[in-house]
């Protein structure tokens, strides 16, 4: 776990190579492992990956990580104020008490959301697949249609070989070679890393660059202490990122992208000063790295407790968990105690451990940055295909992540997100066998939508849809206050039919909340139309 740490901090602080390409890298390495060691190295690699994201993010005003870029608002201008050791004092420190305060959140409410998950059954994880497919294509930048097409594809991709309850061929034209269907390494490894190199180098004068620019030669001194004393200055900030963190992580295929930005947000519009922000500020540093790290325990979250990935690592570790044959899900707490909380203690421990590689990593990342992009891509693409051919020790799975190395940099190429892609592939093969369950147990279609799990999930991926239109489409608050209410009638109506006294209650708080929203878009003085934009302000 403590090389998994150390090698993800030095990949992630190197532009281009996130997180994710680290972890389907080292993947084939944990094979000869057990369970509980493989997916220790691989959370300590996701960890020191996300973390290692802010050095470069600092030093060299490049993000390393999709959820660092808002650290470089605020971090870069404060190393070139020669306050290198606070900066990166200051990010270290917040990653590490994100990480920690979204791993005591994952022990407590796991569990209970496993209970819940025992409720929803096969007709609720078939809609939810679908919600969270949906989700991910509404937000991926406004491309919904795009988002759409690239879950669908992904879902395409995940039912090519045998079908996994009754073993049916689909998809292989009499082609014996691929009746087991794409491996989920090979194609992982092509889709991120081997695109992402091709993306690197778009030509010979990017290939001959190097990465390091104007950096220090000597690697700056971490100011440890006085990190920590600011923090617990700030202690607002900490909490409200954390807290901003796990609910987005939370939230499927959205990840540290945006929750780093939306806490980066929130601690600039409470801020005291927020003119500040942008020069140098502390809280613009301490807020988008404590959002980030918390993201990864509100993906874990979902993973733990109902098998749905989070984010892109948490579906690399959930395929890395179908490789050791454990299958996550609500009565994955249950069923594998020793795992889980294995899982969970290793977590909190990769983020413990983060802090004292960081030092180390620091130094070894100005060396490595030094070298031409073509020698690190070169390097990164032998040990891909290795990694892929030691799947079933075959040239078939190499060819496979060549594929799908070109079909990723094509789709990044013409604008289609890869977020939706990994997902329809991971979630694909839960969303076939729970369909054929719920048939299975009643030829009735109705079920879908009369089930009180199902409706709701169905009635959230409606209106996720029509949030991602009225976000690309210049929709008045009058008509999309309108277009909500039969779609939060159905939400209402789903967790009112649900036992307990919480989910009701829940229900009547959203119901009123739609129609104060109506009420105050047709009556309220603020819902009068701008004259300058042609739309209602909220």
């Amino acid at each position: 776990m403590a090389l998994g740490v150390f090698g993800g901090l030095v990949v992630g602080a190197i532009p281009g190579f996130s997180a994710t390409m680290a972890i389907v890298i080292i993947l084939p390495l944990t094979y000869s492992l057990g369970a509980m060691p493989g997916l220790a190295v691989m959370i300590g690699v996701a960890v020191g990956g996300m973390s290692g994201g802010l050095v470069s993010a600092m030093l060299l005003g490049i993000p390393g990580t999709p959820g660092s870029v808002a650290t470089t608002f605020d971090g870069l201008p404060l190393v070139r104020r020669g306050e290198q050791g606070k900066a990166l004092g200051l990010g270290v420190w917040s990653s590490c008490i994100g990480g920690v305060l979204s791993g005591c959140a994952l022990i407590v409410f796991a569990p209970y959301l496993g209970r819940i998950g025992l409720e929803i059954g096969p007709w609720g994880y078939f809609t939810m697949v679908l919600f969270a497919l949906t989700i991910t294509a509404s937000l991926s930048s406004g491309m919904l249609l795009k988002g759409l097409i690239a879950a669908a594809a992904g879902l395409l991709a995940a039912s090519v070989g045998e079908e996994e309850m009754n073993g049916v061929t689909r998809l292989t034209f009499g082609n014996r070679a691929i009746d087991s269907g794409f491996d989920f390494l090979p194609l992982m490894i092509g889709v991120f890393a081997f695109s992402q190199l091709l993306s690197d180098m778009p030509n010979t004068k990017v290939a001959r660059r190097t990465l390091a620019g104007e950096l220090p030669q000597n690697s700056p001194r971490i100011q440890h202490l006085w990190a920590i004393r600011e923090l617990l200055k700030r202690w607002t900030t900490v909490v409200r990122s954390t807290v901003i963190g796990l609910i987005v992580g939370v939230i499927p295929a959205t990840g540290a992208s945006i929750s780093n930005i939306l806490a980066y947000d929130q601690a600039k519009r409470n801020s005291k000063e927020p003119e500040q922000f942008g020069k140098g500020a502390y809280d613009g540093i301490i807020a988008p790295e404590t959002a980030n790290n918390a993201t990864q325990g509100g993906a874990l979250l979902m993973l733990m407790a109902l098998g749905i990935p989070g984010d892109a690592v948490a579906a690399v570790l959930l395929a890395a968990l179908v490789i050791h044959n454990v299958i996550p899900g609500p009565s994955f707490i249950t069923d594998e105690p020793g795992l889980a909380y294995g899982i969970f203690v290793a977590f909190i421990l990769s983020h413990l451990l983060m802090v004292v590689f960081q030092v180390i990593s620091l130094r070894f990342f100005l060396k490595v940055v030094s070298l031409p992009i073509y020698i690190m891509a070169a390097a990164v693409l032998f040990y891909c295909a290795l990694g892929a051919y030691t799947v079933n020790n075959s040239m078939y799975d190499v060819w496979v992540m060549i594929a799908f190395g070109a079909l990723g940099f094509f789709m990044t190429r013409f604008g289609y997100p890869i977020a939706p892609f990994v997902l329809g592939v991971v979630l694909g093969g839960i969303a076939e066998v729970n369909l054929i369950r719920a048939l299975s147990i009643s030829s009735d279609y109705m079920l879908f939508v009369t089930r009180p799990w199902s409706l709701l999930f169905v009635g959230l991926m409606l209106l996720s849809v029509l949030m991602a239109i009225a976000a690309r489409h210049r929709i008045s608050a009058r008509a999309l206050a309108l277009l909500q209410l039969p779609l939060l009638l159905i939400i209402c109506a789903a967790l009112a039919q649900m036992s307990g006294v919480v989910r009701p209650v829940l229900s009547i708080i959203i119901l009123v909340g739609a129609l104060f929203n109506i009420y105050k878009a047709f009556y309220r003085k603020d819902g009068a139309k701008d004259p300058k934009r042609g739309r209602c302000q909220n």
